[in-house]
């Protein structure tokens, strides 16, 4: 029998007490939590938990994820499959929650609601509603993940309700993803039985949801940053709120996790006990997660902190084990079976030729820390006959290509990533993960493609004095290396993208946001440039009145 005590200073958030205390453990649970007299400085409390993460995001698979998170405390995720999904259908989450269970992590996944996401692309898998069924049956799949088809849910599309139908059937909850909707739109929407939305970037667009009975997850990612603009929520809706990344790049897991966002909601005088309730205790109820909360009969998931201030983790433990200390994880890395889908030839420069017209163009304004972005105008540079990148109007040549087969790229224009010389690239491309890349010219956009295709998937950066790749070959979105290398890779191949000129504070998650065609409101899929707000392909020119 393993047994062992700790005593610190518990942190009782229901009670919103602080005390001293000693807690024992036996087998994995909590046997007793008693009060005494005397106890170290330090901080007992529940772990962490990301309310809303796509793992695959992290280019990590889930047991390399875990050894990251858990040495900032966190204890468990929200998982949504999505990625791996669209690239392999079941296979991909079936694959996921193989990973998860050969590590000490609590993974919650989700079915995908929305395999592929839009018609407009090509993605590599499918969920159907009878796969959702089959899935949510099951014990490791705890909810319908993130319902995109918003147009879907508010117009009654048969197809979309018998999915939200079958969740209910299994009396598991529905999650949300419904940006910029409030009011009357909202309101449908939530009515139809969706929970959560963690897509709000306006304090006004969360409030209309929150007095509609939704639950608002406040998403701080390596590109969406919602954060700043919700967080006064706290005040009043401290029951209603979760916390998120969503999306988070392996260099910025490296530096923090959830933690990061209990210690700036401190920071700004919010209450501790109700930032505490959104970090560790509200996904539990609303997920109906096996996750401890520090009551004798749980499971011994808790965290020991230094403070209550800045979360500065000493010790983390899941199930009775100690997996983590003083920034170290001690969860070994553990083998991965390889799951992929690529199938697309070598490029050439030509391929990425588009023939100019001589009117004005449409360009994609991507916007740093945001996934939605904006529709501008500019003139097109034309050289023999077609249209180029101008670096000096910082609108740079972008095309998305098929990975699933051979076809021909779909070309557009992007500004705000301000690379003066050669391209980047990469697989990861939400969200059917076709390859994505921007670049000044089609000598490098072609090489920066082609060193992702040889490696059947990654990241990669093609300068005059450098080329560089990150290999991803798990789905062409994860690697299956430890993960704190990944990490130094990862921060190695972004800073080579600054060097060139990027002045996007995460390049290549923008990048994979591009193809995004659920989000407003210009965006380019590998069918061709798409108008998120209406729903519909357009041109990258604009005709002539």
């Amino acid at each position: 029998m393993n047994t062992f005590s700790i005593k610190g200073q518990l942190v009782n958030i229901p009670e919103q007490k602080i005390s001293p205390a000693k807690i024992t453990v036996e087998d994995g649970k909590i046997t007793s939590v008693i009060p005494v007299d005397n106890a170290p400085d330090h901080y007992l409390m529940p772990g962490f938990i990301d309310a809303h993460v796509h793992v695959e995001s992290s280019m990590l698979i889930p047991s390399e994820f875990a050894r990251l998170a858990i040495v900032h405390g966190t204890v468990a995720t929200v998982s949504d499959p999505h990625e791996i999904a669209n690239v392999c259908g079941k296979e991909g989450v079936d694959f996921m929650i193989e990973n998860g269970k050969k590590t000490n992590f609590h993974f919650y996944f989700g079915a995908p609601s929305c395999v592929p996401a839009t018609p407009f692309e090509t993605a590599g898998g499918e969920i159907t509603a009878a796969d959702i069924d089959e899935l949510l049956g099951r014990k490791e799949i705890t909810y319908l993940a993130e319902m995109m088809n918003w147009p879907g849910v508010i117009n009654r599309d048969p197809a979309v309700m018998e999915k939200i139908a079958i969740a209910q059937k299994h009396h598991k909850p529905v999650d949300g993803h419904a940006p910029g909707l409030k009011d009357n739109p909202a309101e449908k929407y939530i009515s139809a039985g969706i929970s959560t939305d963690h897509e709000c970037f306006t304090e006004e667009e969360a409030l209309s949801k929150l007095q509609l009975g939704m639950k608002i997850i406040i998403r701080e990612g390596s590109a969406a940053k919602n954060f700043e603009a919700l967080i006064d929520l706290m005040d009043d809706h401290a029951d209603q709120l979760m916390f998120c990344s969503d999306d988070k790049h392996p260099d910025n897991l490296v530096l923090g996790h959830i933690n990061q966002l209990a210690a700036r909601a401190i920071a700004k005088g919010k209450n501790l006990f109700d930032v505490l309730k959104a970090a560790c205790i509200n996904p539990i109820a609303h997920y109906q997660m096996n996750v401890g909360q520090l009551r004798v009969g749980d499971p011994a998931d808790f965290i020991v902190c230094k403070d209550l201030k800045d979360f500065k983790i000493l010790e983390t433990y899941i199930r009775g084990q100690k997996v983590a200390k003083d920034g170290v994880p001690l969860l070994p890395s553990v083998q991965s079976r390889l799951i992929n889908n690529f199938n697309t030839s070598a490029k050439t420069p030509d391929d990425f030729l588009l023939k100019a017209q001589p009117t004005t163009l449409r360009v994609i304004e991507a916007r740093d820390g945001q996934l939605i972005t904006n529709e501008l105008q500019g003139t097109t540079f034309i050289k023999e006959g077609f249209a180029e990148a101008s670096t000096q109007e910082d609108i740079l040549k972008f095309a998305v290509i098929n990975r699933y087969k051979d076809a021909p790229p779909a070309i557009a224009f992007i500004k705000n990533f301000g690379l003066k010389t050669g391209a980047i690239a990469s697989s990861v491309g939400h969200d059917s993960h076709n390859i994505l890349a921007v670049g000044t010219d089609n000598d490098s956009i072609a090489k920066a493609v082609n060193l992702i295709i040889d490696k059947r998937g990654g990241i990669s950066a093609v300068s005059p004095q450098e080329d560089y790749v990150l290999p991803l070959p798990i789905g062409g979105i994860m690697s299956n290396q430890d993960g704190f290398e990944v990490a130094k890779a990862y921060t190695k191949i972004d800073r080579l993208a600054k060097d060139m000129g990027s002045t996007l504070e995460s390049p290549y998650m923008t990048l994979s946001f591009m193809a995004l065609l659920v989000i407003p409101s210009l965006k380019l899929s590998d069918k061709g440039l798409f108008d998120g707000t209406n729903f519909q392909f357009t041109s990258p020119f604009i005709p002539k009145n």
